[in-house]
């Protein structure tokens, strides 16, 4: 799996926030999160397409208890997740693939 370097700035904002926040859950991103990312090694494909107009086809998964999506490509023949963004259910754009 490779995560692109603003996955890396968005989920230490997101942390950060979630830290001054959510008291009462503090590590619920972050395991919520580790949760995902080792779904996605297991099963690259679980995720749901996500394609829209002139964007090449990607995918995301949702984490349920957070309302994060994680959007990420699949390279079958390399056997390689590329995950390019974290992202809020509730911000109404969204990330664009590289």
């Amino acid at each position: 799996m490779v995560l692109s370097p603003e996955v890396a700035t968005q989920v230490a904002a997101i942390q950060a926030w979630w830290l001054a926040n959510r008291p009462v859950a503090p590590r619920l991103f972050v395991d919520e999160l580790r949760s995902t990312f080792l779904r996605l090694r297991r099963h690259p494909h679980a995720g749901t397409p996500y394609a829209p107009p002139g964007v090449r086809a990607t995918r995301r998964m949702v984490m349920p208890r957070t309302r994060y999506l994680v959007f990420y490509t699949v390279d079958d023949s390399a056997r390689l997740v590329r995950v390019y963004a974290v992202w809020h259910a509730a911000q109404r754009d969204r990330p664009v693939p590289p």
